[in-house]
């Protein structure tokens, strides 16, 4: 058993193994039994134990979950693993498709429609989750809608989001709509500061160097707007803030809307701008 303490195994799974591993690596019933007298093994559930110790991280004890049921971390759990959700004080959240019972730290959901392929995903130490969009519907089953959308908004920023419906589950809510094109934009954003009674910008112009979406000339004022596809990656958004410094620097105010904005919202972004015309 003192050999064990070194096992690759138990740095992997974060001091935690199981009966069945430790019997495959060569240790009789007997010896399990006499490890735990010794302070060697400490059980954390059934057939599951933590090596050397008796406190386990939170990694840790994901591992234990899913040693004692043979599951895959879901729901809550694998949206922490994800970094969608923060720690949650209560259970660990697992899904099998054997039978299984949730327990003291535990929480099993039974599944006949897990996907061991399409619906798994493993990290690099091996340790089983579903997939983000897997994720995503079966926290549909547990959240409300304010955080779930806050948990989609999560995953987009992330850039893992996934939202494809799968076989006999509900769609999950639409956290943004479609782009427009430049030209639907465009008109759009005219249409909009018609309606307003503001003066017509210039569209397309260079100013400063650089092309912009569109501008008011006499009141030294640049408006972009902004699409998440092209605006939100990192290299994006550090040429959009020293794109913006550069014309402040020459004169020019710089304000930016999005093309959800322009679309759901014109009533905000007319009175911004005629407040700043």
């Amino acid at each position: 058993m003192d050999a064990f303490l070194d096992n690759p195994l138990v740095a992997q799974q974060h001091g935690v193994v199981s009966t069945v591993q430790l019997r495959a690596a060569g240790m009789e019933r007997g010896a399990v039994a006499a490890a735990v007298r010794r302070g060697l093994l400490h059980r954390l559930h059934w057939g599951v134990y933590a090596v050397g110790h008796s406190r386990v991280s939170y990694q840790g004890r994901l591992w234990a979950a899913v040693l004692a049921t043979d599951g895959v971390l879901s729901h809550r759990a694998a949206a922490t693993v994800w970094d969608l959700l923060p720690v949650p004080a209560g259970p660990i959240d697992v899904i099998t498709t054997r039978e299984a019972r949730s327990v003291k730290g535990i929480r099993v959901h039974r599944s006949r429609t897990l996907d061991p392929i399409n619906d798994v995903v493993r990290d690099e130490d091996g340790l089983p989750k579903t997939s983000v969009a897997r994720t995503l519907v079966d926290l549909a089953d547990v959240l409300d809608e304010r955080r779930l959308k806050r948990v989609l908004e999560r995953a987009e920023i992330l850039r893992i989001a996934d939202v494809r419906p799968l076989p006999g589950r509900r769609r999950l809510p639409v956290v943004h709509e479609p782009p427009m094109t430049r030209s639907e934009l465009e008109q759009r954003f005219l249409a909009l500061v018609a309606r307003h009674k503001l003066p017509r910008p210039e569209v397309n112009a260079t100013v400063g160097g650089f092309e912009v979406d569109f501008h008011w000339p006499r009141a030294r004022l640049v408006v972009e707007t902004d699409g998440r596809d092209t605006h939100l990656t990192a290299a994006a958004f550090e040429a959009d803030r020293r794109r913006d410094a550069e014309l402040l620097t020459v004169g020019w105010r710089v304000v930016r809307f999005t093309w959800r904005q322009v679309r759901t919202e014109p009533g905000y972004v007319g009175r911004t701008l005629a407040r700043l015309l």
